[in-house]
């Protein structure tokens, strides 16, 4: 070994077991790319099992030698020490996924219901710490613990995120407080960010509020966003949808319909492309054109938020809530769009994310230059999969397969677990893996991504690839990003799965997070893990007003699954049965009325071909 190479270091390893010399005390590990590793335990490691959060330390030390069983998949954290040519690794720590050799806590019926309990605690603690839900004290930034930081500024896609991760909460949990803050949330939001355009028919959502003292309030039209700064961003409007479309599907409320279709319209007449087809990522705030000089780099733009994105953040979700065949025919038009005009498979691995008007590839701008988001490939593939469900096509299917299949490779961290952030999207020469842009962090969203496109492909295709990287990404998110010690999920973590605390990425709640993905991959991860692969029943809540629905009739699918996947075995009404549903429908007719009503619903998985 060279000189350069003679130092010691720590790291981790994500891998299978393949021996154990309970004598010698040497495990061998096979990670996922297929490398062995020799790991000597004779320094005594510290052995867990993996918990959730709100769980205590669950200490595993001294059973060792009789859970390290051949095909056991865990972490190995250790100080890897030269030894002549060779590296010798000695491990400090081992955490195991689950108490048997097949057994993965995460996929315990209540793992993710947990969680997501766990983190609306946290966050409603932290904006309203006197218990009081009071939006005028919501804060944007939310420092590692819950505290806030000193910024007083309201940006309304962070509350609107806020009520989609507590509207969640109570679809699994039936909790009136989280529906309380999901509630209120989109109340201010209405009140205080959303401009209704009587001239136009249109809504748009102001970027936020700087409060600069008691009772003083200064509106944000354009963002403050250093991408989007002094432009009206696509994403932001889109986004404050999310959180009152969530409730919408909890209660039903007739003006959260009206606020949505109004934005549609914003979007269809001002950032439509009519002639050649997709949305622009931006347009200036003073014409709401996407065609003015003072966009910059932005001008006539599309990328994949300002295409892709309407379908996760309330798109799929207001259909569900509706079944309008107009939202599928905008779900459809959106992933027909991406078949078209994404892949590039010709020269990347990678989707292609950024376009001109004429939809060339824009390779030149800002942060992104060539270079790939491993997420969006992932968050492609996971939506491809549930519109496949609505509107069964091969092309969707296909493209979705392509992606799960290339992304581990090109994306995947196959030596100590987790996805990583931003990679070039064509390698140099001589070069052996896609070059990280700025880093090699892994980010808690980008996880999430991966976890629900394999979950997904596992519940609705089938294989036991699908299966193994839904797990590997599930244990890497739930053994290095749950923050034990203050609550809720860390934003990065280093390559090894250290917490990476400096910046803003040391906070809670910022521009980029405020609970959104988080409580997304707990709602979703509950249901493809209990009803779409282990076959459980599961019970979901909603709260609506009879006479509000038409013809009061309650849609209750918990997203787009295959047809005829799950049923409703049972109903309750003000806790008391109920039996006037369609069980295949997955709709409940409700008595009439024009009080709020509490629904209970169980579903039923029924196992079939996939």
């Amino acid at each position: 070994m060279t000189d350069a190479a003679n130092f010691t270091f720590s790291d981790t390893i994500a891998g299978y077991i393949e021996h154990f010399d309970s004598e010698k005390q040497i495990l061998r590990l096979r990670t996922a790319d297929d490398r062995s590793f020799t790991v000597s335990l004779k320094g005594s490691p510290s052995a867990e099992l993996l918990r959730n959060l709100e769980e205590p330390y669950i200490d595993a030390s001294s059973h060792i030698d009789e859970m390290l069983s051949p095909g056991r998949f865990l972490f190995v954290g250790g100080i890897f020490y030269p030894q002549g040519e060779e590296v010798h690794c000695e491990a400090k720590r081992l955490v195991f996924l689950g108490r048997g050799a097949e057994d993965f806590r995460f996929e315990e019926g209540g793992w993710w219901i947990n969680q997501i309990e766990s983190l609306a605690d946290f966050y409603r603690r932290a904006q309203f710490p006197e218990g009081v839900v009071d939006f005028d004290e919501y804060r944007t930034e939310i420092r590692l613990g819950g505290e806030k930081t000193d910024s007083h500024v309201q940006e309304t896609d962070t509350i609107s995120r806020l009520v989609y991760g507590m509207a969640s909460a109570y679809l699994l949990t039936g909790k009136d407080e989280y529906l309380e803050v999901a509630e209120r949330g989109t109340e201010y939001l209405r009140k205080h960010m959303r401009v209704v355009d009587n001239e136009d028919d249109v809504v748009y959502w102001y970027h936020g509020i700087r409060v600069d003292g008691e009772n003083s309030e200064r509106k944000l039209f354009s963002s403050e966003f250093s991408d989007d700064y002094d432009a009206i961003p696509m994403y932001e409007q889109i986004y404050a949808l999310a959180g009152p479309i969530q409730t919408y599907r909890i209660t039903g409320d007739p003006q959260i319909k009206s606020d949505a279709d109004a934005t549609i319209r914003l979007f269809e007449r001002f950032f439509h492309d009519a002639e050649q087809g997709g949305y622009y990522s931006h347009v200036d705030p003073i014409l709401f054109s996407a065609d003015h000089e003072s966009l910059g780099e932005n001008r006539e733009r599309k990328n994949w938020n300002s295409v892709g994105d309407h379908a996760p953040a309330y798109l799929i979700n207001l259909y569900l809530a509706t079944g309008q065949e107009s939202y599928a025919d905008f779900l459809e038009a959106t992933f027909d769009t991406i078949t078209e005009r994404f892949p590039d498979y010709k020269n990347s691995p990678f989707v292609q994310e950024r376009f001109f008007r004429d939809w060339s590839h824009d390779t030149g701008h800002g942060w992104q230059q060539n270079r790939a988001v491993v997420g969006h490939n992932l968050k492609i593939a996971w939506n491809l999969m549930r519109m496949n469900s609505l509107r069964p096509k091969t092309e969707y299917k296909e493209l979705a397969a392509q992606i799960a299949e290339l992304m581990p490779a090109a994306g995947s961290d196959q030596q100590r677990g987790g996805w990583y952030d931003v990679v070039e999207r064509v390698k140099g020469d001589g070069e052996d893996h896609h070059r990280f842009a700025w880093h090699d962090r892994k980010a808690w969203w980008q996880q999430e991504q991966a976890i629900l496109a394999y979950l997904i492909l596992d519940g609705t295709i089938g294989g036991d690839s699908y299966l193994r990287e839904a797990r590997q990404a599930e244990s890497f998110y739930n053994t290095f990003f749950l923050d034990h010690d203050e609550g809720a999920v860390y934003f990065n973590v280093l390559a090894g799965g250290m917490p990476y605390l400096l910046g803003t990425e040391r906070l809670k709640g910022s521009h980029s997070m405020s609970m959104y993905h988080s409580a997304e991959l707990c709602y979703l991860a509950a249901v493809y893990n209990n009803l779409l692969i282990n076959g459980r029943d599961m019970e979901f809540y909603f709260k609506p007003t009879p006479d509000d629905l038409p013809e009061r009739t309650l849609r209750v699918s918990p997203d787009l699954l295959p047809a005829g996947a799950v049923v409703i075995r049972a109903v309750e009404v003000n806790g008391k049965d109920h039996t006037d549903f369609d069980a295949e429908a997955l709709t409940v007719r409700l008595p009439e009325g024009d009080e709020r009503v509490s629904v209970k619903v169980c579903l039923h998985p029924v196992k079939g071909d996939k």
